[in-house]
């Protein structure tokens, strides 16, 4: 399995300094800056587009992992490709041509990530382990940031990391929603190793150790 790697959602960060928000998910260790864009209607937040990350993107170390909770995906990967996102990941639910669009964001020369929501069976997402660079089982239901985790979807963790091992892929495995240190163990275990977390790191004393915790 990949090595463990922390992902900090800015999503519950001070959004009035983003600039300062990312640079501190670098300093303190954090391989990557979840950016969860909504556009309220796949789920009925919004948040920021392609311009916020690309203001930010300069500010910080960390590779920017981007993940489009959007209706229409193939409408933003160009945009947020050119924002400096180093990974993107889109929802199996959206309304587009999964294959095609794993294609089109490895052309823009990132990789690629296909989300799957707690109640869509994972087999949605299987057929995708072959040529995605990650595959995101969502701990939550999408839209909104301090939801509690749902157990339940540790099954869907391990059917991927199966999948995955039966072909012979070293793909990374991220889980979104209710992730700290207590869930964190649950998780590994059943075989993820990209760990989100939003409120339980920059509610943290120290980011560092929170981050540590989880790994």
């Amino acid at each position: 399995m990949p090595s463990v790697k922390i992902s900090a959602s800015i999503l519950n960060s001070d959004l009035s300094c983003l600039a300062g928000e990312v640079k501190k998910i670098s300093d303190n260790g954090i391989e990557y800056v979840h950016v969860d864009v909504m556009d309220g209607e796949f789920v009925d937040n919004i948040t920021y587009g392609s311009a916020v990350q690309k203001s930010f993107a300069p500010h910080t170390s960390a590779k920017l992992d981007t993940h489009l909770m959007v209706m229409h995906p193939q409408k933003q990967v160009k945009l947020f490709a050119e924002a400096g996102s180093d990974i993107i990941t889109f929802h199996i639910e959206s309304d587009c041509d999964a294959d095609a669009l794993i294609d089109e964001i490895h052309s823009l020369g990132v990789k690629a990530g296909v989300a799957v929501k707690p109640n869509t069976p994972v087999e949605t997402v299987l057929p995708f382990i072959e040529k995605a660079d990650m595959i995101l089982v969502m701990t939550v239901e999408p839209g909104y940031g301090g939801q509690g985790f749902i157990p339940e979807t540790l099954e869907k963790i391990r059917a991927v990391r199966e999948a995955a091992e039966k072909q012979g892929r070293d793909i990374d495995i991220q889980v979104d929603g209710g992730i700290n240190t207590e869930t964190a163990k649950l998780v590994k275990e059943a075989g993820a190793n990209v760990l989100v977390a939003g409120t339980f790191l920059f509610r943290a004393e120290n980011m560092k150790a929170a981050a540590d915790s989880m790994r």
